[in-house]
């Protein structure tokens, strides 16, 4: 009898300790030394996160996936969704005596960006692109000796812009001690002309403020700064005394938005003008130009300022009739050279395939022709809106 008791208390032990050690090795498995096949690898799923060089551009484009320089996203569907960047840069060629040459063709074209070839994407020269233009006209003090004669100037181009058609567009800002928008966006070119009938000099100059109003606080046309592309064109000295913003605050806005800056020299009337460089400078990092009407007007012309009054006052005297003639004549070309040139420029788009982290990407348009002028935008910021 005890020993069947014994039997069965030992027979118990065993079994709770089979269990203890069983519940035991599954919670801390045995390692095996043995050398076993990895396992394999799970499909992508939509929570796979791919991530490419990060990028961005002149415009976000969805339909070039595979192209490096975007940022990669996982929609709910599990697809990949890439972002590219596409740069636009308006081109205008010229000749030795200043003629456009309208004839080139895609081929004889080469871009650099940051001196690395770019494939160009998308080539035109047909005239009349769709363009939003901005008049931005000088209403300073400075500006009252030959006031009428800009304001002319401003609703001839207005008026050659502006022909109502809807694939161009057009906003108005005058500046003085301050500048505001006078004329907000519209493709009707009546009411720009209307108020620039009605505008009248007077006070300081706040160029680079009314450019910044240009770039951020007027009404947006769709599809901007692709198609149509964006053009400032300045009526004015140059000069500034009154912004809140400074010349290098304004011309990387204006590089980031994507803007041609294009100007009619107010300055001088024969004098030097240091205020002629801020024209300078925004025109050529922009790929714009300053055209000067009154530049060398006295050359060959006997009138104002020809004649020393009863002091040898020169700055008062009329003269002849022939001064207003050239004038008129010169302010005729300036705004007719403006009006071709931004209707008459190549455009090329290409995807920086670049995979540099500077913010700043420095851009070189060669035409493979003897004897042209080049003109474009020097470069453009990866952070463009």
């Amino acid at each position: 009898m005890q020993l069947r008791k014994a039997t069965v208390v030992a027979a118990g032990l065993s079994l709770a300790l089979f269990l203890a050690f069983a519940v035991r090795a599954q919670q801390n498995p045995v390692r095996s030394t043995a050398t076993s096949p990895p396992a394999a690898k799970p499909p992508a799923s939509s929570q796979t996160t791919i991530e490419l060089p990060k990028h961005d551009g002149a415009k976000v484009d969805d339909s070039a996936a595979g192209n490096s320089g975007g940022d990669a996203k996982t929609p709910d569907n599990g697809s990949i969704h890439v972002t590219v960047n596409e740069v636009i840069v308006p081109v205008t060629v010229t000749d030795e005596k200043g003629r456009f040459v309208s004839d080139l063709n895609e081929k004889d074209f080469h871009v650099l960006e940051e001196n690395k070839p770019q494939a160009i994407r998308y080539f035109t020269r047909e005239r009349s692109q769709p363009v939003v233009i901005g008049f931005l006209l000088d209403l300073s003090t400075a500006s009252r000796v030959h006031w009428k004669n800009y304001q002319d100037a401003g609703i001839e181009l207005i008026q050659n812009l502006l022909t109502g058609d809807k694939k161009y567009a057009g906003y108005l800002i005058d500046y003085a001690q301050d500048a505001e928008v006078a004329v907000n966006t519209t493709s009707d070119p009546e009411p720009l002309v209307e108020k620039m009938r009605t505008l009248k000099p007077g006070g300081g100059s706040a160029m680079y403020d009314a450019i910044y109003l240009a770039c951020t606080s007027r009404k947006l046309v769709h599809g901007e700064p692709i198609e149509p592309r964006r053009v400032i064109v300045i009526i004015g000295d140059g000069h500034d005394n009154s912004s809140k913003h400074s010349l290098n605050q304004i011309v990387e806005l204006a590089q980031k938005n994507l803007v041609t800056i294009y100007c009619i020299s107010t300055a001088a009337f024969g004098f030097t003008n240091e205020s002629d460089n801020n024209l300078v400078r925004l025109a050529q990092e922009t790929g714009g130009r300053v055209v000067y009407p009154l530049g060398d007007v006295y050359k060959d012309t006997d009138g104002y300022l020809s004649h020393p009054s009863d002091d040898g006052n020169y700055a008062l005297t009329v003269g002849t009739g022939a001064y207003r003639s050239a004038v008129d004549g010169r302010m005729y070309h300036a705004v007719a050279d403006i009006a071709g040139e931004v209707t008459t420029q190549y455009i090329i788009r290409y995807i920086s395939d670049n995979q540099t982290n500077k913010a700043y990407r420095n851009v070189k348009v060669i035409v493979d022709l003897g004897g042209v002028r080049v003109r474009a935008r020097k470069g453009y910021y990866a952070s463009t809106p």
